[in-house]
């Protein structure tokens, strides 16, 4: 009965990943709880997991990868492509291979959202689109994370399951020789042919030296002086030079869509229009029109050069999400004021303070510069490009990379785990002041913890109740009619479409029981199907939703959920492909 209790939590967490509805880290809850409900956890041994070596150790690289990013090195390290006019290829080529290495020893997040401005610097230089470059350099970084241990949450869970095993934990390096040899393949498909499958949703036959991220949707009230008052709909021509669109008009707490060509504007009016944003800026220019959100207070008086405007987007694990800057109280609660809202294929009808928001929004807000970070922070946003780049000061590059190298040798050498020497380089970043003190534990990834944290006793139920011994059977009984590596392959393959639909650690959490029973029952060594596992696990590549990375630049590229597909499809065949025999290579069965 336990075996069927452990499937139907099983079930019922994929169901609930794959809805999307609710947060990974509270499904993660969900089932722990059921866990221990229905007895197969003992309640003292429920929270065990957060005291488990890879949760640790995945808090510790987060810290860590925010101490290399707030250091400006990734920045640094790009001025020179940034000052050098390289054909397009050339240009991806470098921008891939700077986040895929990034990844290897960082957040790969952290990787992508340091590079991602420089990218749409480059798309606008060139005049390109920047769909062309988000998608390739979001995949970079899953790439670049399977190549060592600290690269990505699967390959430490993978570890230290080998341990639990018996066996040695996989090293720093240990998955070099299959995820450099994938990584190597899967950069020369995307940067020599893999782009063209990329849509460019951005024109750039008008708007050549501009980055366009979508149209944005904003409000502007008609002020005293405004030239707009008195005037006819007809009229509004002449200040939007056919770049803006008129989408509706607030009179007295009354809205009206597609005003008629006769309609008269007045005092107080509010106009919502839709448009490019230096293109809204000259229309509120040249009409002496006023951004409403402008107008809001947000309790405390700051001089106008110290107000900055700042572009984010909505992460997949933001707090704001299915709530609207009305109901918040932006302004109140995190001191910002919201100023529009750019969504990708989609109307907005309503004022933009009771626009519900969605993961892949971009939010244009106004604030303190020295508060507004910390609001988009607490928010779950990610601050986009910047449109100029920080970067960084010399002296703190030297001192991450330093305590950086310092941990790589400790572990490398044996002298200490990898979970105590990252702790050892986080501390050290806050005692060398490389980013504040009070930075500490909001660079953590607190929902991932949560996730790891509370999942891990749910693949320790699968392998006691036998569960995963049963689906192993299952597979085995191909085993007389398929040649051994075919069941590999098929272990790869079930672990790849579950990291496209799941969160990639809670995939790799399920499925190394299972691959271990596999192993055990074919009487091979494990190390090969723990090493598909891995690879697998890293390989999201067909959907927004498997990989924080992939939804990060959903909103900015402008891309649909079936744009994954066009390149994310030929890139997981070649993968497999590739990936099975440098697997039997390096890990023989």
């Amino acid at each position: 009965m336990e075996k069927e209790i452990v499937f139907g939590i099983l079930a019922l967490a994929i169901f609930l990943f794959s809805w999307g509805k609710l947060r990974h880290d509270l499904v993660a809850i969900i089932c722990l709880l059921l866990l221990v409900i229905t007895g197969l956890i003992p309640a003292d041994e429920s929270f065990n997991g957060f005291a488990h070596p890879a949760v640790i150790t995945v808090a510790m690289i987060l810290i860590v990868s925010h101490g290399l990013a707030k250091s400006g090195l990734i920045e640094w390290l790009a001025k020179l492509l940034m000052e050098k006019n390289f054909p397009f290829t050339v240009q991806l080529a470098i921008l891939c291979g700077m986040v895929c290495i990034a990844s290897a020893f960082m957040n790969n997040v952290g990787a992508l959202a340091m590079t991602m401005p420089l990218a749409i610097h480059i798309a606008n230089k060139n005049g390109e689109s920047p769909s062309s470059y988000l998608m390739p350099i979001s995949f970079a970084s899953l790439l670049g994370g399977m190549t060592t241990l600290i690269g990505t949450p699967p390959n430490i869970i993978i570890s230290t399951f080998m341990a639990e095993q018996g066996g040695e934990k996989f090293s720093m390096f240990d998955f070099a020789p299959v995820g450099v040899g994938l990584a190597i393949i899967g950069l020369l498909f995307i940067v020599l042919v893999g782009w063209r499958f990329v849509p460019k949703r951005a024109s750039n036959d008008d708007e050549k030296n501009k980055f366009k991220i979508d149209d944005y949707i904003t409000e502007v009230q008609i002020v005293e002086d405004s030239k707009l008052i008195d005037e006819p709909h007809r009229s509004i021509h002449q200040f939007t030079k056919g770049n803006i669109q008129i989408l509706n008009i607030i009179r007295g707490g009354q809205m009206t869509y597609a005003p008629s060509r006769n309609f008269v504007f007045r005092e107080n009016d509010v106009i919502t229009i839709q448009g490019d944003p230096d293109d809204i800026k000259s229309f509120i220019d040249d009409s002496k029109t006023t951004l409403v959100g402008k107008e809001k207070e947000t309790g405390k008086e700051v001089k106008p050069e110290n107000i900055l405007l700042v572009e984010a987007v909505v992460m997949s694990n933001s707090n704001i999400i299915n709530t609207t800057a009305a109901k918040l109280y932006l302004s109140y609660r995190y001191g910002i004021n919201l100023l529009a809202i750019s969504r990708q294929n989609q109307k907005i009808s309503k004022r933009i303070d009771h626009v519900k928001f969605q993961v892949g929004d971009v939010l244009l807000v106004q604030g303190d510069q020295d508060k507004v970070d910390e609001a988009i922070e607490r928010m779950g946003c990610l601050p986009l490009a910047d449109r100029e780049l920080n970067l960084g000061q010399p002296k703190k590059i030297l001192l991450s990379v330093g305590i950086f190298t310092l941990s790589l040798a400790l572990i490398i050498s044996g002298l200490l785990p990898v979970q105590i020497a990252f702790t050892l380089a986080a501390l050290l970043m806050v005692i060398f002041k490389i980013f504040p003190i009070r930075e500490l534990y909001k660079s953590i990834d607190w929902p991932v913890i949560i996730l790891l944290g509370a999942l891990l006793p749910l693949g320790t139920a699968l392998e006691t109740s036998g569960g995963a011994s049963w689906i192993a059977e299952k597979l085995l009984t191909f085993k007389d009619s398929m040649p051994a590596w075919t069941i590999l392959g098929l272990v790869l393959i079930i672990t790849m479409c579950l990291s496209d639909i799941i969160n990639n650690a809670a995939t790799v959490v399920l499925m190394a029981p299972i691959a271990v029973n596999i192993a055990s029952g074919m009487q091979v060594n494990i190390e090969p199907f723990l090493m598909a596992v891995a690879v697998g696990g890293s390989c999201a590549f067909l959907t927004p939703i498997g990989h924080q990375s992939n939804t990060l630049v959903m909103g900015p590229g402008g891309y649909k959920f079936t744009d994954y597909l066009r390149l994310g499809a030929p890139l997981e065949v070649i993968l497999i492909l590739v990936g099975i025999p440098l697997i039997l290579l390096f890990w023989p069965l």
